[in-house]
């Protein structure tokens, strides 16, 4: 059973072939080849065709930091909604409530807002959610639990440390309270995602 990666986050990037996380663009540019000895060496394309949808599968899976198990769920979802199945996998993985903590600017990485949502820090509509897979859905109001206010993640969050310069238009956030809402279904296009989801589709579909 393939689970959640783990180790160091710069080597997913250098796998990758394109930088995962904000912390890791200083890095990869620097080293932008696949890590391990023979890594200067390694050509990407020479993968054939199953390596290469392959790769752009693990891309989306460590992108969203989920399992191999929640990925497939994810895309028996994805085929049963109306749509294309790739923009809706990716519409599904955006509303993950971990995913909308890191867009919205409260979290420095997905990692991190995993991390806050599994410590119980944040609540959905008022309540206390600690499941950082839960689906947000359109309305719904999210924001940083008034206790833990104080903390210095979140207090640097306040002070839009962690936000990227364009709020994502799915959202409107209020950084200096903490709080944002999911005001619409997040819409491929609006989604900025360094994976071709096509080949995520052929991976799941051959």
């Amino acid at each position: 059973m393939i689970v959640r990666y783990t180790g160091p986050k710069v080597r997913l990037s250098r796998r990758a072939g394109v930088p995962l996380t904000r912390k890791a663009v200083r890095y990869f540019e620097a080293r932008p080849y696949p890590p391990g000895e023979h890594g200067r060496t390694t050509s990407r394309r020479t993968a054939g065709d199953y390596g290469v949808r392959r790769l752009e599968k693990q891309k989306l899976r460590w992108y969203y930091d989920v399992s191999e198990k929640q990925m497939r769920r994810y895309w028996a979802l994805a085929r049963r909604r109306p749509g294309r199945s790739g923009a809706e996998l990716v519409a599904i993985l955006e509303s993950r409530l971990a995913s909308l903590v890191l867009r919205a600017g409260l979290a420095p990485s997905i990692y991190a807002a995993r991390q806050y949502v599994g410590h119980g820090h944040i609540t959905v509509d008022g309540r206390k959610v600690d499941i950082p897979s839960y689906l947000v859905r359109p309305g719904q109001v999210v924001a940083v639990r008034p206790k833990s206010r104080a903390m210095q993640p979140f207090v640097a969050a306040a002070e839009g440390v962690h936000a990227d310069e364009v709020t994502a238009p799915y959202l409107t956030a209020d950084l200096a309270n903490l709080t944002f809402t999911l005001t619409a279904k997040p819409e491929r296009a609006q989604i900025r995602l360094p994976v071709d989801e096509q080949l995520v589709v052929e991976h799941y579909s051959r």
